[in-house]
C-alpha cells in the first residue's frame, strides 16, 4: 500500500527552516523582487521565523504559528500592503527558488505547486498587470 507522504513528512521541521531561509535570502539577492523586498523589514529574521512557523503547521507538521498567533488568517496581516499579480510572482519565484536550491524533490515540488500558487494569490488585494496572467505553472520553472 503506497500512503502519500505529506510535504512535511518529506522536508521536517529542519527542511521547511532551510527552505524558508533560503527563500528569504533569494528575497534579499534576486534584483526581479526588489519591490517584494521593498515591503518587508531591513531585519528578515522575524519574518524567518513566522513563515516557518507557517509553512511547518500548512504542510502537515505541528501547528506552531496557530499555537503561537492564534488563527490563522493570511489575508488581514498582508492588507495594508499593495499586493497584485507581479508581487504575487515574485514571492513564488522566491519559493520556486528556494525550493529548488534546496534540493526539493520533483514530486514534492508538483505537490505544492497549486496550494502555494493559491496561497500566493489569496493575499493579492489589487489588481493589475502580469507576466504569469494568473497561472500556477509559474511555480518551478526557474
Amino acid at each position: 500500500m503506497d500512503t502519500q507522504k505529506t510535504p512535511y513528512q518529506l522536508l521536517g521541521e529542519d527542511g521547511i527552516r532551510q527552505l524558508t531561509k533560503t527563500f528569504y535570502d533569494l528575497m534579499d539577492t534576486l534584483p526581479e523582487v526588489k519591490s517584494l523586498r521593498a515591503m518587508h523589514a531591513r531585519d528578515l529574521s522575524p519574518m524567518k521565523e513566522k513563515l516557518a512557523e507557517y509553512l511547518t503547521g500548512w504542510m502537515g507538521g505541528p501547528p506552531l504559528y496557530a499555537d503561537r498567533y492564534g488563527t490563522v488568517c493570511m489575508t488581514e496581516p498582508h492588507e495594508h500592503y499593495h499586493i497584485g499579480p507581479e508581487e504575487r510572482d515574485q514571492w513564488l519565484l522566491c519559493m520556486d527558488r528556494a525550493l529548488v536550491e534546496t534540493g526539493a524533490s520533483e514530486e514534492l515540488i508538483e505537490m505544492l505547486k497549486v496550494p502555494l500558487f493559491r496561497i500566493a494569490d489569496a493575499v493579492r488585494n489589487r489588481e493589475g498587470p502580469s507576466a504569469s496572467k494568473g497561472n500556477p505553472d509559474i511555480l518551478a520553472t526557474g
